[in-house]
């Protein structure tokens, strides 16, 4: 989770609030949601933690607020700080339980507290890896996550 954390910064540093409203395609987020999307999904491993289940129909889910790119940092660090703690409370058998995503009645999985945990990380990357698709249609450098990216000068 810190591994990933360098890249994820990296990334949503670059996330400026003039941009915050673009979106490529009519059917792709904005960029400031999917961004404060990001920047929330460390906390599901708290979630994943501390809970058993999580009901859409039963919650009063609104995104964090965030006007700035200080203000989406701060939400990613908060988050991270969270999802750590968490991890550092988790013990193994903590883990196996399952842990339930529904819509009331309606099931959409169940799956152990550990899946759960590593489904939140793939969706950090694959979130992360939408943003960089954003980022180069508006000509903003990518900065290198598991290496150089084309826009790193030790690449060429």
């Amino acid at each position: 989770m810190e591994r990933e954390a360098v890249t994820t910064r990296k990334m949503l540093a670059l996330v400026r609030p003039e941009d915050f409203d673009y979106k490529p395609h009519p059917k792709s987020m904005v960029m400031k949601y999917l961004a404060t999307h990001i920047a929330e999904l460390p906390g599901w491993t708290k979630m994943a933690v501390d809970t058993a289940e999580l009901d859409f129909a039963a919650m009063d889910y609104t995104p964090a607020v965030v006007e700035s790119n200080a203000d989406l940092l701060a939400l990613y660090e908060k988050s991270l700080s969270e999802g750590l703690d968490a991890l550092d409370r988790a013990t193994e058998d903590g883990l196996l339980p399952d842990w339930t995503l529904r819509k009331g009645e309606t099931i959409y999985s169940v799956t152990s507290k550990y899946e759960v945990i590593r489904m939140s990380f793939c969706q950090t990357v694959h979130h992360r890896a939408q943003l960089g698709v954003y980022l180069r249609l508006l000509n903003i450098p990518i900065p290198g996550s598991y290496g150089p990216s084309a826009d790193d000068a030790n690449f060429q």
